[in-house]
């Protein structure tokens, strides 16, 4: 008989992969932070941007003086996320997404659905899906608070994932670089809904790549309850585990059917899609007219209101400014979606690493296509680009090997 296991040879221990952490770069941080205060007209930004500012200057400092990465990116943390989170907490600021998680736990528990039925300016729609909501039940339940704002849930829940997504020998450095990074150091000031679902993308990844076929369900059903952009990692996961079956050039056991890691690519895809409906079933059927406005008509900008993700990316300049754009987008929105499936099927990723690199190309070209987009959401691909860096292992391009027991 034949089994799968996730290798273990000594090269895994290993130093991770350098990421920027000289004085240019956190120069750069510091020079876009205090662009960001310079420009920007929402209080929560320039106010982040005047903290992260600097804190970067400071970590570029220390880097010229030739102190360690460490204490650099330790600095660059403190101003960039820490300073204006205590600050913005202390004087009640947020990002919109912030009070839109909130408010949406509160009609959760007293409507059985985080929608309001009548929506008219953009600030009363909810574009997320009902799994987001349970961010907001804490405040929901004991009341507005420091401890119980939605962000600090929000960025908890991000770090944690990504820190259990990382290889146990090489977390501290990645999770600390990914921190301080202006795109993710932002939302976890100010309060950004994208952060948990990369974070449980990376971690049902990387439970799927060590063959956990059902806690990776669970992770990718977790974050495909919280936003859209989360479904397209459910079918790259499970061409993850069907390509390891492939790798291992192992026959189907006669009798048995279908292949081991064609059976945890079944279970994996029934464990997420259970999950997902879940979470998500019981507040959609309560309103479903609501459901739709808020979830796939706003986001289409399909809805009078106008969404204020307008960052002027492809897809936001075609529906705007050509005749017919939108339909234009959102074609080319599809067309992409085609060819990233097609080269799950052609060449299924053979590597954690493989799959996060194919995710985050596909989520680039959504972002890229999507008639309202704005540059936040160039977090996702950030986020999976950084941790498949991480996971990356010279020298052993497949993450598991075939060990062949003979049992008589």
């Amino acid at each position: 008989m034949a089994t799968t296991t996730p290798l273990t040879h000594p090269d895994q221990r290993r130093k991770p992969p350098p990421i920027p952490s000289g004085a240019l770069w956190w120069a750069v941080c510091s020079a876009a932070a205090l662009g960001l205060a310079a420009c920007s007209s929402l209080g929560p930004h320039r106010v982040w941007g005047t903290a992260a500012g600097a804190g970067y200057l400071a970590a570029a400092l220390l880097a010229a003086r030739g102190r360690s990465p460490r204490t650099a990116g330790a600095v660059a943390v403190t101003g960039a996320v820490l300073l204006p989170l205590l600050w913005l907490l202390a004087v009640d600021r947020a990002q919109l997404e912030v009070r839109v998680v909130a408010r949406s736990a509160g009609l959760l528990l007293a409507e059985g659905t985080p929608y309001l039925q009548h929506p008219v300016v953009p600030e009363d729609f909810n574009p997320y899906l009902p799994g987001m909501a349970v961010f907001g039940l804490p405040e929901a339940v004991a009341g507005p608070g420091p401890l119980t704002d939605p962000r600090l849930w929000m960025g908890a829940a991000f770090l944690g994932a990504f820190a259990l997504a990382l290889p146990a020998g090489s977390r501290s450095a990645p999770l600390r670089w990914i921190a301080a990074c202006p795109l993710v150091a932002l939302p976890l000031a100010v309060g950004g809904v994208d952060l948990p679902v990369a974070g449980l993308m990376c971690l049902g990844l990387a439970l799927a790549g060590q063959g956990r076929a059902g806690a990776a369900g669970l992770a990718l059903g977790a974050a495909a309850a919280l936003k859209w952009t989360a479904w397209p990692a459910i079918p790259v996961a499970l061409a993850l585990l069907a390509a390891a079956s492939r790798s291992a050039g192992r026959p189907a056991d006669r009798g048995e059917g279908r292949r081991p890691a064609d059976r945890a690519a079944a279970r994996c895809g029934l464990v997420a899609l259970l999950t997902a409906a879940a979470l998500v079933l019981p507040a959609a059927l309560r309103d479903p007219g609501a459901f739709r406005a808020h979830v796939v008509d706003f986001p289409l900008g399909l809805t009078d209101a106008v969404s204020s993700a307008a960052s002027p990316l492809p897809g936001q300049l075609l529906a705007t400014h050509v005749p017919g754009g939108r339909t234009l987008a959102l074609l080319l929105l599809g067309v992409s979606a085609l060819l990233i499936a097609l080269s799950l099927l052609v060449r299924p990723p053979a590597t954690t690493a493989d799959a996060a690199a194919r995710l985050a190309l596909g989520l680039l070209l959504a972002i890229a296509f999507m008639p309202a987009s704005r540059f936040g959401y160039l977090v996702h691909p950030l986020v999976l680009a950084v941790w498949a860096a991480v996971r990356e292992k010279p020298g052993h391009p497949w993450l598991l090997r075939v060990r062949k027991q003979v049992s008589r």
